[in-house]
């Protein structure tokens, strides 16, 4: 499983030292996993994402393009499950900024839908489902280190970001504001065509 996984990481690329008339391709790969244990029991959570991106550079410091994500969790604890299957899907404007020839910045805002299908199986033959659909706006700041010949790696730790989701059958509708800066931790490699 580690070695898929980093064989995709180096098969997805995104930026590099770029220069105007480039097209970006890149995105990146999440992995989650936690575990907690109780008197009576214990609770199991894993999420697995994958977000590529294409865009063209435009401009010595600016690339627009689309981005999409399509992202799968389970929460299992014993007496009933949550599996949630959801995607986005928009654009997305960067701004870049060289700091050397080994460092540049970059902040990433991305606008577009979204959708969430859940299904929750519960004791004995229990079984219900809902879905959801809405919005999302995010703005994430990022570090590149150059490698080698603009291969390298990104890095952010957050973002700042609005969603929202209306759900179907009478369902909630949820918005969400986050600001998780130092709250996350994203690493991802990069390259510029």
């Amino acid at each position: 499983m580690k070695k898929i996984l980093v064989m995709a990481a180096l098969a997805i690329c995104s930026f590099a030292n770029a220069q105007k008339g480039t097209i970006l391709v890149g995105g990146n790969i999440g992995y989650t996993s936690e575990k907690a244990e109780y008197q009576f029991g214990e609770d199991k959570t894993s999420t697995f994402s994958f977000s590529p991106k294409v865009g063209y550079q435009f401009h010595d410091n600016w690339t627009v393009g689309g981005e999409f994500t399509v992202a799968s969790s389970n929460d299992d604890n014993g007496t009933r499950e949550i599996k949630d299957n959801g995607f986005k899907a928009g654009a997305f404007v960067r701004y870049s900024v060289p700091l050397s020839q080994t460092f540049s910045i970059f902040a990433d805002m991305g606008a577009g839908f979204q959708n969430v299908k859940s299904k929750v199986y519960g004791p004995g033959n229990a079984f219900s489902k809902s879905k959801a659909d809405g919005m999302y706006v995010g703005v994430t700041p990022a570090l590149f280190i150059n490698m080698k010949k603009g291969f390298g790696l990104n890095f952010s730790i957050g973002g700042l970001g609005y969603e929202t989701l209306s759900y179907d059958n009478n369902g909630p509708d949820v918005s969400s504001f986050y600001f998780n800066f130092g709250q996350t931790f994203n690493i991802g490699v990069s390259k510029n065509f």
